[in-house]
């Protein structure tokens, strides 16, 4: 099994850095790039089509009988039991733009459960990848999600158009009366492997679809950190709210989530 997702991991690793370089092409040449809007804030390419395109073709070639969920074509079925989950540019709206803060994200699933995780970063040439039981990296470096306080560091935030706008504001005014700091930089998955890497406290958003969040939950996991755990039978499908951090601030992240969003389910997990 261990051998398995070892093989599963080194693959995704290539594959997102390969995914990047044809990302960095569109990303070099938005002149000729066409953009639709799926709606509030919610833009896609011709770039985030073609890299998924590419990125799918190479997982069908080399696991075929396994199952692919991802942001902009239909769901695969697969006869597995392992299901890849894949965003080919998450942050396209900084994409779009020339912001260099947009990510290639791809996460290998068994059973609802994420087993995998890479988030590669092609703008500065940074891939954050963990598999389940065997750590975290960074370009090979183990990192370790933050061990310090809410008042002594920043936690990402992210929104959407699938929950209510006033939420996210009750949440920062709530982590700003408690000394800290919110930063967001519009892609969560990034956000979520800088709090992985003990760059931010944590990251926190009311939803998230699986494509843009089981990779690096597996990370903030295998770094240490403390994640409010998905439902393997609904999460491809449904997507969850997301709650990640260090183990010291993430009890007090979840209390202020539950004053902003709502009572969470439950569900904990820690690396």
């Amino acid at each position: 099994m261990t051998h398995d997702l070892d093989q599963r991991m080194h693959f995704a690793i290539d594959l997102a850095r390969r995914a990047g370089e044809l990302g960095l092409k569109y990303f070099r040449d938005l002149e000729n790039l066409t953009v639709e809007s799926k709606g509030h804030q919610d833009l896609v390419s011709d770039g985030d089509r073609e890299v998924e395109l590419f990125i799918r073709a190479a997982i069908a070639g080399a696991y075929p009988r396994d199952g692919i969920v991802g942001e902009e074509h239909a769901a695969v079925e697969g006869s597995t039991g392992h299901v890849w989950v894949i965003d080919p540019i998450d942050g396209t709206a900084n994409f779009v733009r020339g912001i260099p803060a947009w990510c290639v994200v791809i996460a290998c699933a068994k059973d609802g459960e994420a087993v995998v995780g890479v988030i590669h970063e092609p703008s500065t040439g940074e891939t954050f990848h963990g598999r389940r039981g065997g750590g975290a990296f960074v370009n090979g470096r183990p990192i370790k999600a933050s061990t310090a306080s809410l008042s002594e560091g920043s936690v990402g935030t992210g929104l959407s158009n699938r929950a209510e706008t006033k939420h996210v504001t009750v949440l920062i005014g709530l982590i700003m009366a408690e000394g800290g700091v919110f930063f967001r930089n519009a892609s969560g998955a990034l956000m979520l492997a800088y709090a992985a890497s003990g760059r931010l406290l944590g990251y926190v958003e009311e939803h998230m679809n699986a494509w843009d969040c089981l990779a690096g939950m597996l990370l903030v996991e295998e770094a240490g950190g403390m994640v409010l755990k998905p439902d393997p039978k609904t999460v491809l499908a449904q997507g969850t709210q997301v709650i990640a951090g260090g183990k010291h601030v993430f009890p007090k992240l979840q209390a202020l989530c539950a004053q902003a969003f709502g009572a969470a389910p439950a569900g904990i997990a820690q690396g």
